[in-house]
């Protein structure tokens, strides 16, 4: 399971037991099926009623993605992409095309195709660019519907509030005040369900999609770095450290200001002079990664 995702419910769960178990002298004084039906069932129905059937099934199935361990695949991509361009420098044509039905992601799959059928460059550049574009609209629509269900759950809370407020009017009118406060309790809990709901369920997962879907964009314009040069036929050593400058730049820009220990990857070092100083090299001299 994802660790951030197991530290959040743990912590969600601790809170919403600290409120259960301290600030009420029953636990049930928090329970009420009606109410919580009319949060879920009205946030389903409005969702439904906004949105086609096949998204909405698509998006549930999703949810999955919350708990599972992010895995990271740009290394493994650079050292796929560098294979192929070394044999697609070499002229290896029958080569290229037979390691290409091995290679497990698509996206560069499409690419490199693209390239050993001499398509031009722009070309290949406006059609990933274009497949690009067409993911991110995608998964950012997903993770739209559970913004969606976030502006709903409270709204339908509100609603169960609202009947619960009702059902006490009709208390006070048969004149049994002592079941007042009880009345009013079950009536606010709907909005405390709507509230919880959307803050620690919906909200939580958009995020966590939306995150998602930013990764994957950095992870496929690297690899649209790369096929670029290919296609220009650049050497695959440079094509290589071209990428491995793409991710360093990366993880620099995630710990802008946090500090990192010397010789951690993606930090980059000027060459440390015989005196012991730093300062740049000898004429000639470049960066290297530390």
């Amino acid at each position: 399971m994802n660790p951030s995702t197991l530290i959040g419910i743990v912590a969600s769960l601790l809170m919403l037991a600290s409120v259960v178990l301290w600030s009420a002298d029953s636990t049930a004084a928090f329970l009420n099926l009606p109410g919580l039906a009319i949060v879920i069932t009205g946030t389903l129905a409005a969702t439904f009623i906004s949105y086609p059937l096949r998204e909405v099934v698509r998006v549930v199935r999703l949810v999955g993605l919350v708990f599972r361990r992010e895995n990271r695949h740009e290394q493994e991509d650079i050292a796929e992409l560098v294979a192929l361009a070394r044999l697609w420098f070499k002229g290896d044509v029958r080569a290229v095309e037979k390691r290409l039905e091995q290679t497990p992601n698509p996206f560069l799959r499409t690419g490199v195709q693209l390239v050993i059928d001499h398509t031009p460059d722009e070309e290949i550049h406006d059609l990933l660019r274009w497949r690009i574009a067409r993911l991110k609209a995608r998964e950012r629509a997903e993770a739209q519907i559970f913004r969606t269900m976030a502006l709903y759950a409270p709204a339908f809370g509100m609603i169960g509030t609202l009947v619960g407020l009702v059902n006490m009017l009709g208390v006070i009118e048969s004149g049994q005040l002592t079941v007042i406060g009880e009345r009013m309790a079950v009536a606010l809990l709907t909005t405390f369900y709507g509230i919880v709901l959307a803050n620690l369920v919906f909200k939580p997962i958009a995020v966590k999609l939306e995150r998602r879907t930013e990764q994957r964009l950095i992870a496929m314009n690297m690899i649209l770095e790369g096929i670029s040069l290919m296609s220009r036929r650049r050497l695959p050593s440079v094509i290589e450290e071209s990428l491995k400058s793409f991710i360093a730049h990366h993880h620099d820009e995630l710990r802008d200001g946090q500090g990192q220990e010397e010789g951690a990857p993606g930090r980059w070092r000027l060459p440390r002079r015989r005196g012991g100083s730093d300062a740049a090299g000898k004429k000639g001299e470049a960066p290297h990664a530390g």
